[in-house]
């Protein structure tokens, strides 16, 4: 009988620890985002429609808004005139 021992175990092990590992960051990461889109959504809810118009935005686009963050207003209605 050998007493050595097949290392495949412990590339498994290393592999399933870096997968979870990854997952959890990456649910952390979706939680993250989630959380800054309930936020920038309440900030721009508690903003007056006067407020809205100053930075180009109306009321019914805030739910667009808080979900593309990097998106600018002014560009999406300069393309719905067209």
């Amino acid at each position: 009988m050998s007493t050595t021992h097949d290392a495949t175990w412990l590339a498994r092990t290393s592999i399933t620890t870096r997968y979870l590992s990854n997952l959890i960051w990456r649910c952390w990461d979706a939680l993250q985002e989630h959380l800054a889109r309930q936020d920038l959504r309440a900030t721009l809810s508690g903003l007056s429609d006067r407020e809205l118009m100053d930075i180009g935005a109306r009321r019914g686009e805030i739910d667009y808004l808080a979900s593309h963050r990097a998106t600018d207003p002014r560009d999406i209605r300069d393309r719905m005139m067209i």
